[in-house]
Order: C-alpha cells, then sequence, then structure tokens
C-alpha cells in the first residue's frame, strides 16, 4: 500500500475551493481533510487542482516535422510532445492524428500510424508521464479519408473521432478572404494557382465530404466512440452534427451554432488559445463571448499545451460570472466526461489521484508538481 499526504493547500474542488490536505492511497483520493495534519508534505498554500484532460491538440506533430521536409525519430516526438503535456498539468491527453490527407499536409498516412504505433509502444512500456489515448481528427473532403480511418480498426486507443472539412467556403473557412490569407501565405502560391487549388478542394468536398460523415458516424456508433463536429458555422450544420450522434462540438464558428449545439446536448469545446489571445486567428467568435453566455463547457489547448492552464486562470479574470473551480472543470471534469473517463477530473474520494499543484505569479500560473494516479511525474 502507498500513501500520500498533501498539507496546506488550496484544493479546488467541484463547486468551491477548501484550504486543507488530501491522502492519496494507491493512487487513488481516499480522504479530504480540511484540518492541518502535522505529517505530510507542506503545499505552501499552493493550488491543488485535478489533472488537467486535453481533448484536441495536434501539438504530436510539430515534435514530430518540426521543419518542412524534416522527420524525427518518432519515439523521441512523442517522449519529447508528452514532456511538454506534463509540464503543462496535463495528465490525460487525446492526441489528434489526421485521418485523410488534404493538398497542404507534409504528412502521410503511413506517418500518422508511426506515430499511433510510437504512443502505444511509449505507454505499454511506461515511458509516458501522462496518459495517452488517441482522437482521430478526420478531413471529410480527402478522398483517402476512409480507407486511411479503417487503419484503426482494432486500435482501442481511439476514445475521439472528430469530422471536419477544411474546403474553402466551408466552417471555419466561410470567408474566401480567410482561407486565402492562410493558404497562400502558408504554401506561397500565385493567384491561379489559388484559384485551381480552391477549385480542386471544393470538387473534394462536393464528393467526399457527404458519404464519409456518414460512414464515419456509423463505425464510430457502433464502436462506442465518441463523436465531435468541428467549426460548425451554421444551424444547418447542427442539425446534421444532431442526425450524426454528435457528442462534442469542437470550435464552433458562429454564436448561433454554439447556442444551438448546447441546446441540443452536446458539449461546447473552444480553444483556450483564443482566450489566451482575446479572440480567433481566423475572426471567428470569440470563445469568452460564449464562456459570458453560459454556452462555454470544455477548453483544449489545441497548438500551445501551456495554454490550457493559462485559459483556465485567464478566463476567471474575464468573465465575472466565472469562478475558478467552474473554469477548471473547463479542463478537467468536462473534458473527462465528454470523453467517458469518468474516474478522474475532479478531486473527490474514490477518483484518481492525478493532481497538480499551481501557485500564480502575475496572473500567470506556474506548475510546480504533477501526480499521475499518486506518482510524481513532474
Amino acid at each position: 500500500m502507498s500513501e500520500l499526504l498533501l498539507k496546506n493547500a488550496n484544493l479546488v474542488l467541484a463547486d468551491e475551493i477548501v484550504k486543507g490536505a488530501i491522502l492519496v492511497r494507491d493512487g487513488v483520493i481516499a480522504d479530504i481533510d480540511t484540518g492541518q495534519p502535522s505529517a505530510g508534505e507542506d503545499m505552501e498554500g499552493n493550488y491543488i487542482l485535478p489533472g488537467l484532460v486535453e481533448l484536441h491538440t495536434d501539438h504530436l506533430e510539430g515534435h514530430y516535422a518540426p521543419r518542412p521536409k524534416v522527420r524525427w525519430n518518432p519515439l523521441a516526438a512523442v517522449l519529447a510532445h508528452d514532456a511538454q503535456i506534463s509540464t503543462s498539468g496535463i495528465t490525460t491527453v487525446l492526441d489528434a492524428l489526421r485521418i485523410g490527407m488534404d493538398d497542404d499536409a507534409d504528412l502521410t498516412s503511413a506517418e500518422m500510424l508511426e506515430l499511433a504505433e510510437a504512443i502505444d509502444d511509449a505507454s505499454r512500456n511506461d515511458r509516458l508521464r501522462a496518459e495517452h489515448y488517441l482522437h482521430l481528427r478526420c478531413e471529410v473532403s480527402a478522398p483517402d479519408c476512409l480507407d486511411s480511418f479503417a487503419a484503426y480498426d482494432a486500435d482501442s486507443r481511439v476514445r475521439l473521432v472528430s469530422l471536419m472539412d477544411h474546403a474553402p467556403g466551408q466552417r471555419q473557412f466561410r470567408k474566401l478572404e480567410a482561407y486565402s490569407v492562410y493558404y497562400q501565405g502558408k504554401l506561397k502560391m500565385s493567384d491561379e494557382d489559388f484559384r485551381r487549388f480552391c477549385e480542386k478542394r471544393i470538387a473534394q468536398s462536393e464528393a467526399n465530404s457527404t458519404p464519409n460523415r456518414t460512414a464515419i458516424a456509423a463505425a464510430c456508433q457502433q464502436r462506442n466512440i465518441v463523436l465531435a463536429s468541428h467549426d460548425d458555422a451554421t444551424l444547418e450544420h447542427v442539425d446534421e452534427a444532431v442526425e450524426q450522434g454528435i457528442q462534442v462540438a469542437e470550435f464552433p464558428t458562429t454564436f448561433e451554432a454554439a447556442e444551438a449545439s448546447k441546446a441540443a446536448g452536446m458539449a461546447v469545446l473552444m480553444g483556450s488559445p483564443n482566450v489566451v489571445r482575446g479572440g480567433s486567428h481566423s475572426g471567428n467568435v470569440a470563445a469568452r463571448d460564449l464562456a459570458e453566455h453560459g454556452l462555454l463547457d470544455i477548453l483544449s489547448s489545441d497548438y500551445i499545451p501551456f495554454s490550457l492552464i493559462q485559459s483556465a486562470f485567464g478566463i476567471v479574470d474575464l468573465v465575472d460570472a466565472i469562478t475558478l473551480p467552474q473554469a477548471v472543470a473547463m479542463v478537467s471534469k468536462n473534458p473527462a466526461e465528454a470523453a467517458g473517463l469518468g474516474d478522474r477530473g475532479e478531486i473527490a474520494v474514490g477518483k484518481r489521484a492525478d493532481l497538480v499543484r499551481v501557485c500564480v505569479d502575475h496572473h500567470i500560473p506556474v506548475v510546480r508538481t504533477v501526480w499521475r494516479e499518486g506518482r510524481r511525474v513532474v
């Protein structure tokens, strides 16, 4: 039997903050005491949060392909990604891997499988600080989407699948001007090349999007995998999501889509960089606006791991109605429940002892220690 006692801490519980101690026994929270025991590790009044749960980060790709045409060892890339994830207070992460390669992809489906295998190998051999699962982000307009998806049929690490279409005129890029800024800037295309690029992407979307969405949604329902929509912009998009059994609305781009998704019973997820920066980099609806109207359930670090904990503390300053326990739930309890991981995400007796010690310096949270199932990993 192993025990860990943390005392003199500000414990961020589901609906309040209490000063006290927390007892961990065999990786599980055994007791929460508002007294001050003489034994135990002194937390010096720092916050103790539940371990953060990240549902959508494609940050791993940057470690594997740090420059165009440059590839890193897959296992080394996973370890580097895991180190940054865990030191950001994230103890459970769903690594987002591309399924279906669009024309701007510098990676291949075979390389995505290599990364999935490296995650599995590192997990089985206890090389990782955080617990890693998979999120398959399916580019439904891509011709190879279904074949790529089928390669993960037997992968038990898949817990979330999102359906996305980044073709011009769709969802995130409803305005061609925003699409031009992103893609012409990224791919250095001339105006004529960009016109042909858009025509090809639109044709692929028209041919592939609907059948691929339908097939993947049906497969996920059969396998009990949580489904997410991506960048919904209209009421029609939300209606389609309802028909397909979507449970998480990722990054809705308009207020009306977020409101309709919430009304339909979906958990609304927005990017924590959106909170930290004060708005969307694509000019879409701001996460703060949704939070002010009670339409924000989950935050995701997306492309900056540390933004997850930063946004949890930051949104409390930005939105008067949100308390720190409510903000912390957006990065722990709520995403855990959305992914079907009800054993974690909250400081409560019987829950996994995934814990984060945090102090705040000049409004920035500083992660000092991280425990996963009671074992210190940071």
